[in-house]
């Protein structure tokens, strides 16, 4: 089994969605540029052939990324509401000694929303931050040494 993806129900139905538009229509799609490319000539030098194919391993590539998640996805709860940061919340924090507030979404890159960075539960941020609490400062260890983190609010 590969790694457990926790995602929400909305995630989960997204990727699901996407999966199946991808190997429905999506495949259909591109398999008709390839053979429009094709009908073109020479395959060395045709330039829309060469495009074609590359765009069908990208999106081979991504059908194969979305069922490895959908395969091994756990459905976790909404997270809004709670008073300690937890996987799928939204959290605001300051860099001690900084006055700029950034906001960031503890989960899956997939759940990712407008107006937050993605801080993976497994990287050292979001590992900090998991578990913490309003007004709590955490460290972590980042490349360029040890930082000091407060949360500000958990959405």
């Amino acid at each position: 089994m590969g790694q457990v993806h926790k995602l929400s129900q909305a995630a989960f139905d997204r990727l699901n969605e996407e999966y199946s538009l991808l190997t429905t229509t999506g495949r259909i799609d591109i398999a008709r540029k390839i053979e429009t490319a094709r009908e073109l000539g020479d395959l060395s030098e045709n330039g829309d052939y060469h495009a074609a194919k590359e765009e069908q391993g990208k999106m081979e590539g991504r059908i194969a990324h979305i069922s490895s998640i959908l395969e091994n996805a756990e459905i976790v709860d909404d997270a809004a509401g709670g008073d300690a940061v937890r996987e799928g919340s939204v959290v605001s924090i300051k860099y001690v000694g900084d006055d700029e507030v950034e906001r960031y979404l503890v989960g899956s890159i997939e759940e990712r929303i407008e107006d937050a960075e993605v801080a993976s539960p497994t990287s050292p941020l979001g590992e900090a931050l998991l578990g913490s609490e309003i007004g709590q400062v955490v460290k972590y260890e980042a490349p360029g040494g040890l930082l000091e983190v407060k949360v500000v609010a958990i959405d």
